[in-house]
């Protein structure tokens, strides 16, 4: 009979994420946390959400979060808020017209393009293509399969020998669509642009680029869920997947990542538990000329450094924070875009188990930065296609700095 039961449950929970779940009429809250014992509410329910979904951790007062509100729970949201005096103001009516708005077919070109967000399989046919038109220059990779057997793929751009290595990473957390993006914007215009500074940068060092770092979680933002951040492992009898920014072995589960396998932080079983990160770390590790490491992950508009279970200090950290913030300068040039930097625990929370953390930790990578790109929350994961271009335009110009700037302090 428990046997019954348990292939019920497992059939069921098979057809329930075979439909595409839709947010509409939820709504996000922007959340200013003022008392411990608001913060202790909000954590209760980031543990135990029954449909609330955070965009941001609540870790201390002082900070703002960003809570999704389903239909179902408005009643509780309004009890609570009245209850423990929370500072809630209305960010989103109505989340699913955003995502209509993020996803409409009229955007997507015949030909790949950054007017629009395009899935797994465009993408891998795009750098397919590059392959084709630049075989001097440009190189295939994969480095293997995922849980659910789709190929890890990136591109090395080398135009000659001798070269320092840059590493580019998008697409970990599954929901970030804009990350992937970026990587491949970025990796057009290093083949393309006639920019003296961008062909300074694209000629003179290798770039590996990886903008789909997590195929599986990416597929099931565009087919069943656009919220879901993780793998897609089974993780438990109802759950799946772990969080891959928090699965690395560096550090592991030293704070800022969940054991409760439901969890969007859940960190895995053991340190890359999840074949996409182990597979991602064992050819970063074949790099012996690796000299920068950039992640890519939205939204916050930080640059971040490791690490993230601590707040301790880097040993070149002074070098890499006057890098990155001349970096952010640049990039506040274009569009005015302002970003923050900062140790990730400091400047946004403790999250331990990242990959930028092993890249340094371990690997001892010289400059080692996460992006947390566009927005600052007003439209949060779902950042408009028309935005696509301009952050990409102003996260090249700052990498454009930390490379130039890089150099100047002799890691390349």
């Amino acid at each position: 009979m428990k046997l019954l039961l348990v292939c019920l449950a497992i059939a069921l929970f098979g057809a329930t994420v075979a439909e595409k779940a839709r947010y509409d009429n939820y709504r996000v809250y922007r959340i200013r946390v003022q008392t411990d014992r608001q913060l202790e509410l909000l954590q209760a329910i980031e543990q135990y959400p029954d449909g609330y979904t955070f965009w941001n951790e609540p870790t201390k007062v002082g900070t703002e979060v960003l809570l999704v509100v389903p239909p179902h729970k408005r009643g509780h949201f309004s009890d609570i808020r009245a209850q423990y005096a929370l500072r809630a103001v209305l960010q989103t009516a109505n989340l699913q017209e955003q995502i209509d708005q993020e996803s409409r077919p009229s955007l997507r070109k015949e030909t790949f393009g950054w007017t629009a967000y395009y899935r797994t399989d465009a993408i891998y046919a795009w750098l397919d293509s590059l392959v084709a038109s630049y075989p001097s220059v440009v190189s295939p990779l994969n480095i293997g399969n995922s849980f659910e057997g789709r190929p890890i793929k990136g591109v090395k751009v080398s135009y000659k020998a001798g070269n320092k290595a840059v590493f580019m990473e998008g697409l970990i957390h599954a929901r970030e669509w804009v990350s992937g993006a970026t990587v491949t914007w970025v990796l057009n215009e290093l083949l393309t642009s006639s920019d003296p500074k961008v062909r300074q940068i694209a000629e003179n060092y290798d770039w590996y680029f990886f903008p789909v770092t997590n195929p599986d979680g990416y597929e099931y933002t565009h087919t069943t869920d656009r919220q879901w951040r993780k793998t897609r492992s089974q993780s438990s009898i109802l759950c799946r997947g772990a969080d891959p920014n928090r699965n690395w072995a560096y550090n592991f589960m030293q704070g800022g990542a969940s054991s409760v396998p439901c969890s969007d932080t859940f960190a895995g079983a053991s340190p890359f538990s999840e074949i996409e990160t182990r597979q991602l770390s064992d050819f970063i590790a074949t790099l012996d000329n690796l000299s920068t490491y950039l992640a890519f992950h939205s939204f916050s508009q930080l640059l971040l450094v490791p690490y993230g279970h601590t707040t301790a200090r880097l040993d070149n950290y002074d070098e890499t924070i006057a890098i990155g913030t001349k970096a952010i300068n640049k990039l506040r040039e274009r569009y005015g875009t302002t970003y923050n930097i900062g140790n990730i625990a400091e400047a946004i929370y403790v999250a331990s188990g990242g990959s930028i953390d092993w890249v340094k930790g371990v690997l001892r990578t010289p400059l080692v930065y996460a992006y947390e790109l566009r927005d600052l929350g007003r439209f949060g994961f779902v950042l408009p296609p028309e935005q696509i271009i301009p952050t990409a335009e102003e996260t090249l110009d700052s990498i454009i700095v930390i490379l130039e700037e890089g150099a100047n302090y002799g890691y390349h």
